[in-house]
């Protein structure tokens, strides 16, 4: 049975000590990649330990317990929202900028490879079989983020941002990047080229924001359009 409500950290959750950083560290990779190939409820303390090494009184001594240990796991690509939000919603930018911007910070932790790609794995496991952990990233990181590029985007086409048009192309835009992630094992397998080398991952960035650039001149296009009327309407 899937568990499904994780319970709360303790404030006293016990810091790991200096010469215990790489046992910690392999206890956290390890279970990113099992939570995400079985989920939290299949996956054992003691297949935890054996895969990092380790015993399970680790997991207790820096994690408190499994579930420290999958908020821990769950939490890796997570970073305060306001540092994102600063890499692209600054009043002096333009908008290539911004969008340039949107993009690096959203796709930094592509390039921290294999731990990358399985920390993107447990989030699609967590939105399959939520443990509440899911829709608390959605209100505290996704939801500020989301509403800051909508902002930018309002700024830059002359409109309100709190809008379905601006909330419609924020999401198309950040789509972008997230097909990108999601799907990267695809992109491996049918053009490994693309995510190869740095210079591939400098490319993406720049298509991308050219894409984004593209999105927002159709927006701004049909914004200065006048609405048009249906002529086909009360005709009997």
């Amino acid at each position: 049975m899937i568990e499904k409500t994780l319970p709360h950290p303790t404030e006293d959750a016990r810091k790991p000590r200096s010469d215990g950083e790489q046992s910690r560290e392999r206890l956290l990779h390890s279970a990113i990649r099992l939570f995400a190939e079985q989920g939290y409820a299949r996956t054992s303390t003691r297949e935890l330990a054996q895969a990092a090494g380790t015993n399970v009184a680790a997991i207790s001594y820096y994690f408190g317990d499994k579930a420290g240990l999958y908020r821990a796991a769950f939490a890796t690509q997570s970073i305060d929202p306001q540092i994102n939000i600063a890499q692209y919603d600054q009043p002096h930018f333009t908008l290539r900028q911004s969008l340039a911007g949107f993009y690096t910070q959203l796709l930094a932790p592509m390039q921290q490879g294999d731990l990358a790609c399985d920390s993107m794995r447990l989030w699609c496991r967590e939105m399959l079989e939520p443990t509440g952990l899911w829709q608390r990233e959605i209100e505290t990181n996704i939801r500020p983020e989301h509403e800051a590029l909508t902002r930018v985007l309002a700024r830059h086409l002359g409109t309100t941002a709190d809008s379905d048009d601006m909330h419609r192309l924020a999401f198309s835009i950040a789509s972008l990047a997230l097909q990108h992630m999601v799907g990267a094992d695809v992109v491996r397998t049918l053009r490994p080229q693309l995510l190869a080398t740095p210079q591939a991952a400098h490319d993406w960035l720049e298509r991308m924001t050219d894409y984004a650039m593209a999105m927002t001149q159709v927006e701004r296009a049909r914004l200065a359009s006048p609405p048009t009327i249906d002529t086909a309407k009360g005709q009997a």
